[in-house]
C-alpha cells in the first residue's frame, strides 16, 4: 500500500484533506516528508515506499544486500542511489543514506521488485556483488568476502552477467582475482 500524498487527497476534496491533517495531528499518520504521510503500520514493516520519499531512487548497498540475503548485517538506514547532481531534502524518519552516481553508472543493473506491498527499484544481485567489490575498503573486506561467497553458493548465479557489470563499473580485474581464488 503506497504512502498518502496530500496532492492526491486534495483531489478528493477539502473534507478528505482536512481529515488527513487531523489524522496527522492525532498521531494516526506520520509525515515522512513534505506532502507525504504514512500510517504507523506502513512504517513498522521492513520496507517503505521509497518512490514517495525519494522519487526515482534505487535501493542499493546494505539495503539490497540484506534483501538478497548476501550479508547477515542489518542495514541501519535505507541506502538509496540517486543521480549525482540531484538535490534531495532528507527527513529524520525513516533514516535514509543517499549515494550519488553518474547517470551511466546509476542505470546499470536496475530492476523492479515488490515487497510488503511496495513496488520499488533495486539493483539486481550481480550489480550488488560488483558494488561490494567497488566499496570493499569502505564496507570491509570481511563483508565483501561474505557477499561474494553467498553469491557463489546461489544456484541462480550468472557469472557472465556479473563480469559484464564488473567491466562497466570498472572492477573487473579485482573481481576476477576474487573469483579465481573462490572457484
Amino acid at each position: 500500500m503506497a504512502f498518502i500524498s496530500s496532492a492526491t487527497i486534495k483531489e478528493q476534496g477539502r473534507t478528505a484533506y482536512y481529515k488527513m491533517l487531523e489524522s496527522a495531528r492525532d498521531g494516526e499518520l506520520i509525515q515522512v516528508r513534505r506532502g507525504v504521510y504514512a500510517s504507523i503500520d506502513q512504517l513498522s514493516g521492513n520496507m517503505i515506499d521509497i518512490d514517495a520519499i525519494v522519487p526515482d531512487g534505487i535501493l542499493c548497498l546494505w539495503s539490497a544486500w540484506s534483501i538478497y540475503g548476501l550479508t547477515t548485517s542489518m542495514p541501519q538506514a535505507f541506502h538509496i542511489a540517486i543521480k549525482r547532481d540531484r538535490k534531495v531534502t532528507s527527513q529524520s524518519f525513516p533514516k535514509i543514506e543517499l549515494h550519488s552516481y553518474t547517470e551511466s553508472v546509476l542505470k546499470v543493473g536496475v530492476t523492479e521488485m515488490t515487497m510488503e506491498g511496495f513496488t520499488f527499484h533495486i539493483y539486481d544481485i550481480e550489480r550488488c556483488v560488483c558494488d561490494a567489490v567497488k566499496f570493499r575498503n569502505k564496507v570491509g573486506m570481511d563483508v565483501c568476502s561474505e557477499i561474494i561467497n553467498n553469491y557463489l553458493e546461489r544456484p541462480d548465479r550468472n557469472i557472465t552477467k556479473l563480469m559484464d557489470y564488473a567491466r562497466q563499473l570498472r572492477v573487473a580485474n579485482i573481481l576476477e582475482k576474487y573469483l579465481q581464488v573462490k572457484l
